[in-house]
């Protein structure tokens, strides 16, 4: 429904941004794929915003249109829980997409059934669960990681098989997450069938593992789609947790004439009745209140980040639901994590700057995580700000409680935003 009659502008915009272009270089693989009887393992790179999602979509969505000789060619993966509760909450259907660890309990293991699909879309595959993580997991019959699970369920597959890795680049946010594209290269040293691997040129390096590389430059999308005015934006993310101010402030200025505003407040007050005028005619346009899971600072000012508030929030309502519901994000009550809005996005985010990472000395530092299971616990507290600073179409808010304690941080994001702070 949504393909066939949703103008989906985003799409139309995307066709600057080389996604038919990798579109169409997937689907010829599955073509190959199934008409020779191989199995192909395809990795999809691209800076955060160029339109991964929507092409691991668009795919499974061409694939039920061809000629693969099942009723059920595709099927949509992601650990990203939120995102596949929003996509199901807007389709109204759950098969369409699907959680990696409800297929791979089903499927999963040595002793697993077949699925009915031979193309496996997965999202984020970079945060793919290694051993230890899947090990820990309830419910879970593998000893093995995700991709070496994937790649023996797949290897069981008649005839042919297609597995793809939509890749993002530093959005690991969580333990278990850390060892990224290697998992996917070591994972192919311990499969008998022979997986030919499609990715970018700049990945070929990393599988000295598979028997045929095929280097394809279509596979690699450079160019942002999420920030539709502003291509720049994650040049500017990068830069500013790369601890560079100057340079992110020099960045920030030709960001913001080029029309995508960036904001520095203390007072969150402010920052909505700005929104509100600002959207008061596009009642289409979503913006809210996001936050780190790790601050624990913000629950003085009414953001509760807390995961007691966060675990029960509806996402599907939170990011779909009209302005004047409840539980819709404009209302700015609700806070999403970077868990809750990683893959996906808002016309206008307000970022809750917390005391998780803060600015110290010239470098950002971040809290101490006593039994943090992370192998750099400070890593991915920069990762989650990377996907929190990232969901903006429009534009983006950050707020800065005002204590003496955020002090240094508020000065140091107002010079790499080239802001004056209100």
């Amino acid at each position: 429904m949504i393909f066939e009659h949703e103008p989906l502008p985003n799409i139309r915009r995307a066709l600057s941004a080389g996604i038919p272009e990798a579109l169409q270089a997937m689907l010829a693989v599955c073509e190959t794929a199934r008409t020779a009887g191989e199995r192909h393992l395809i990795l999809l790179t691209g800076v955060p915003g160029a339109g991964k999602t929507l092409v691991g979509l668009q795919l499974v969505y061409h694939a039920q249109l061809g000629e693969f000789q099942t009723s059920k060619p595709a099927v949509f993966l992601s650990g990203n829980r939120a995102l596949v509760t929003v996509l199901q909450h807007a389709l109204g259907s759950k098969a369409f997409v699907q959680r990696v660890d409800g297929f791979l309990q089903e499927y999963g293991g040595q002793f697993g059934g077949l699925p009915a699909e031979h193309i496996w879309v997965f999202d984020e595959a970079q945060r793919a669960w290694d051993a230890q993580k899947v090990r820990s997991a309830p419910r879970r019959s593998s000893n093995v990681s995700e991709p070496e699970d994937f790649l023996q369920l797949g290897s069981r597959i008649p005839g042919w098989a297609v597995i793809v890795g939509l890749v993002g680049e530093d959005q690991e946010i969580h333990d278990g997450e850390e060892t990224g594209i290697g998992l996917w290269n070591e994972a192919l040293s311990d499969v008998k069938e022979t997986w030919q691997v499609h990715c970018p040129p700049q990945l070929t390096h990393h599988f000295n593992y598979a028997k045929i590389v095929h280097a394809n430059q279509s596979l690699c999308l450079t160019e942002s789609v999420r920030s539709h005015i502003a291509e720049e934006v994650h040049n500017w993310v990068r830069t500013l947790l790369d601890g560079d101010l100057p340079r992110a402030g020099e960045i920030a200025l030709r960001v913001q004439k080029q029309g995508f505003p960036i904001h520095v407040t203390r007072n969150l007050g402010s920052a909505q009745k700005y929104l509100n005028n600002r959207y008061s005619s596009q009642p289409e346009k979503r913006f809210g209140l996001l936050a780190s899971s790790k601050a624990n600072n913000l629950g003085q000012f009414e953001i509760k980040n807390e995961r007691e508030y966060t675990k029960d929030l509806d996402v599907g309502a939170w990011y779909n639901d009209p302005p004047e519901s409840s539980q819709s994000c404009t209302q700015m009550s609700a806070v999403a994590t970077e868990f809750q809005c990683q893959g996906l996005e808002l016309d206008f985010p307000v970022v809750a700057w917390g005391n998780d990472l803060t600015w110290l000395n010239g470098a950002w530092h971040s809290l101490p995580e006593e039994y943090s299971k992370a192998r750099n616990p400070h890593q991915l507290r920069v990762n989650s700000y990377r996907v929190l600073l990232t969901r903006g179409r429009d534009g983006i808010a950050i707020f800065v409680p005002k204590t003496d304690a955020m002090d240094p941080t508020y000065a140091a994001l107002l010079q790499a935003t080239a802001a004056n702070g209100r």
